[in-house]
């Protein structure tokens, strides 16, 4: 069997000269700023490319992505990378982006070992541990997509209240923090509605964000 990787090269000198032809200046511009506005917090999924969703040009989305798309604070990976977002590129715009499906949510959710990586998914199944009374009465498909929402929007808060953004908030930098979610079977981003712009606004987005869930026997 070949283990040859040449089509990827092919494919890319494909890609560089059809880039030049449509505009002669692109890498010139490219490789002399970097001005994004967004930062894109997702999936490590590869059928979740965040420029192509959202339909930006390189150099427009700051991107970090793991598997289920977690923040904690014990990740000095994701931290360095909201730091240098927030104070070196002056982002506008962060967003925690989930989508159904997620296979790293799944195997949480559904108690799958998966190897090394159970570690890192202990983080998730905190989160259906802490919301297992709006989770438990729910149909396995209906409980699973409802633990893809409430992953992105406990990540949300978990950015919201790093270091970082609580200083950038203090000096008053304008950045909002969004929680989104998106659908492999058709395509769109779903709004979770759980936006902050400051720091005295995160308990309450928490609190109502998870009240769309209501417990079982309620």
């Amino acid at each position: 069997m070949s283990t040859s990787l040449q089509h990827l090269f092919d494919n890319n000198r494909e890609w560089a000269a059809r880039m030049v032809r449509e505009n002669p200046a692109y890498f010139s511009r490219l490789a002399n700023q970097q001005t994004p506005k967004y930062l894109w917090i997702g999936c490590s999924d590869s059928r979740v490319p965040a420029n192509q969703i959202t339909g930006l040009d390189p150099g427009e989305v700051f991107v970090h992505r793991n598997v289920a798309n977690v923040v904690v604070h014990s990740d000095l990976n994701a931290l360095s990378v909201i730091q240098y977002a927030v104070d070196a590129l002056k982002v506008e715009h962060i967003m925690v982006v989930g989508h159904y499906g997620c296979g790293g949510v799944l195997a949480a959710t559904r108690g799958m070992r998966v190897g090394l990586a159970d570690n890192w998914l202990r983080h998730v199944q905190d989160v259906r541990l802490r919301h297992r009374q709006r989770l438990n009465h729910l149909p396995q498909a209906e409980l699973e997509s409802a633990m893809c929402e409430m992953n992105v929007i406990e990540q949300v808060g978990n950015v919201a209240l790093s270091n970082v953004m609580q200083d950038a908030w203090s000096r008053g930098q304008k950045v909002t923090v969004h929680g989104w979610i998106y659908g492999l079977d058709d395509g769109l981003v779903k709004d979770l509605g759980v936006s902050m712009t400051g720091a005295s606004e995160v308990v309450d987005v928490f609190r109502r964000a998870f009240k769309r869930y209501p417990r079982g026997g309620m």
